[in-house]
C-alpha cells in the first residue's frame, strides 16, 4: 500500500469510528437524554474519536520536501 492508500484507510477507519459516537450522541439529544450515564458515555467516546481524528490530520508522518539535508 502507498503512504496515500494507508493515510485514506486509517482516515476513514477513524471517520467512522467519530461519524458513530456523533450519531449515537443525537440520538440521545433527540431522546432528550442529556443527562446520566449513558450521555457521559457517549460524550466521552464522541470526544475521544474527535481528538483522535485531529490528531491524526495534523501529524506530520510524511517528508518535508522543502528542507535540504
Amino acid at each position: 500500500m502507498t503512504s496515500t492508500d494507508d493515510f485514506r484507510f486509517h482516515a476513514h477507519e477513524l471517520m467512522v469510528d467519530l461519524d458513530a459516537a456523533t450519531a449515537e450522541m443525537m440520538k440521545l439529544i433527540s431522546a432528550h437524554q442529556l443527562s446520566g450515564p449513558e450521555w457521559e458515555r457517549v460524550t466521552q467516546w464522541q470526544h475521544e474519536a474527535y481528538e483522535r481524528w485531529m490528531t491524526y490530520l495534523n501529524k506530520r508522518s510524511y517528508p518535508d520536501h522543502n528542507v535540504t539535508p
